[in-house]
């Protein structure tokens, strides 16, 4: 339970939160913050994180409790701590105190929510004790992997309108993450020329979040194996000639996250091919945010993004054709297979959970093109939206040693020139851009990207 970054300013931003949600729903929601879940016995468990739809109206990372909202009003139910608690986890905040650190109208046992639930709506909770207890008592099933119906559906796209967008209180959040993120990532280069393993440079980085009070906002990628786009695996040796991929985003103390990539060479000096293929990706990366402004199509971002890879291709050799008409044909999705990037919150996938009904403009589906089927974020920007840029290049084995690929791609893809490119597993590079009245700001830009600094703070250590 977090309670130390509370203020008068903390419950003015949930009020105004609570009273916004007033305005677009007419009908009572409940919604859980969900409850631990035990790693190999009831006491040794996993570590917490409440629901973020929970937190979004709640602001307190708090256990086996729920809020009802109606009408701009907020009821608290949770119980107070076990006096036998006190000897494990020292004195624990009661129920009213909690309530006045986030401004609650009222504060209740969970006991009583069960006579206060008739006719609300919720979304649920992704522990299946949490989603249990929703169904039994909402009497109807209330399942994370069933899109949401009928008032259910109302309400998440009501959360959706608003988490679209962040306020003052979450920017200052995601702020606070961002600048952590950097200076892990500035950690994880230090450590670099002094590393022998990937473990160690994923634990100089992870130690800045940790001495910060701070988590990951998901499992940390750090790997010279690139090509695996989410690989947690940390026990490759360093060898002279790798490249490092460093994905690793901390999350705050009340849930807001940073999402940051950087690819770097672990012996201080990109070989030629090497940063051949990382300018392309940078070209990609700063085409992509100098094109973020207010009523552009992040579809449009993406695309843009496979067109600067194509080109680069092309010019490289490794391509043949025209840019443009090989990313009609998906070719540029061989090295460039996932998104551009998504939305960032309380989530490092803000509100995934809700399937594409946040990711999507109402009325679009996702393509069952290769080259878009996983663009995670399909709609207009808007003044607001943090997202993230995230152009990549990969040899994927699964992909690249694909016979029919090698038989369909054979006059398009230059296979003697790719392979003088070996030394390129993977390289991403990513930051935190957030949408303006008037074009962009990059959370993340104090993070350098450019070749020529990279290795300058490797080699500087």
């Amino acid at each position: 339970m977090l309670i130390s970054n509370t203020s008068s300013s903390l419950i003015d931003t949930l009020r105004q939160r609570r009273q916004r949600l007033a305005q677009i729903i007419d009908f009572p929601a409940v919604l859980w913050s969900g409850s631990r879940n035990p790693r190999n016995f009831a006491a040794n468990v996993y570590p917490f994180r409440a629901s973020s739809h929970f937190l979004y109206f709640a602001g307190l990372n708090l256990t086996n409790a729920a809020i009802r909202l109606e009408a701009g009003k907020l009821e608290l139910f949770m119980d107070d701590p076990h006096p036998s608690s006190a000897l494990w986890h020292g004195e624990m905040p009661k129920r009213e105190e909690i309530a006045q650190i986030i401004g609650a109208d009222s504060a209740k046992p969970i006991s009583e929510l069960e006579f206060l639930v008739a006719d609300a709506a919720t979304i649920p909770a992704q522990d299946a004790a949490t989603w249990t207890k929703q169904s039994q008592l909402l009497n109807r099933w209330v399942l994370p992997q069933n899109p949401p119906q009928g008032i259910d559906l109302e309400l998440a796209k009501a959360v959706v309108s608003l988490r679209l967008t962040h306020d003052e209180g979450a920017l200052a959040e995601l702020r606070k993450a961002a600048a952590v993120s950097v200076e892990a990532h500035k950690a994880g280069m230090s450590a670099t020329m002094q590393a022998k393993r990937e473990a160690e440079i994923r634990g100089a980085m992870e130690g800045v979040i940790i001495a910060h009070n701070m988590t990951t906002s998901y499992n940390s990628i750090v790997t010279v194996h690139g090509e695996v786009l989410h690989n947690e695996h940390y026990h490759h040796s360093l060898q002279p000639g790798d490249l490092l991929l460093a994905d690793v985003g901390a999350e705050t103390e009340t849930g807001w996250a940073a999402d940051i990539t950087r690819t770097w060479p672990v012996f201080g000096k990109f070989s030629s091919t090497q940063r051949d293929i990382y300018d392309i990706v940078l070209a990609a990366h700063d085409a992509c945010i100098a094109k973020i402004r207010p009523g552009v199509e992040y579809g449009e971002i993406h695309l843009l993004a496979a067109t600067v890879i194509a080109e680069g291709l092309v010019n490289l050799g490794i391509l043949q054709g025209n840019a443009e008409d090989l990313v009609s044909r998906d070719i540029h999705a061989l090295f460039f297979p996932h998104g551009i990037g998504h939305l960032l919150g309380l989530d490092v996938h803000d509100m995934e959970d809700l399937g594409d009904l946040a990711g999507y403009e109402e009325g679009r589906n996702r393509s069952d093109r290769f080259g878009l089927s996983y663009l995670r974020l399909n709609r207009p920007l808007r003044p607001g939206m943090l997202v993230t840029i995230e152009p990549g290049f990969y040899q994927v084995p699964a992909i690249l040693n694909n016979p029919q690929n090698r038989s369909t791609f054979q006059y398009t893809v230059n296979w003697d020139r790719l392979a003088e490119f070996a030394d390129v597993r993977g390289i991403r590079i990513e930051d935190d851009v957030l949408v303006t009245a008037e074009g962009s700001e990059v959370l993340t830009a104090a993070l350098p990207n450019d070749a020529d600094t990279i290795e300058q703070l490797i080699n500087s250590q």
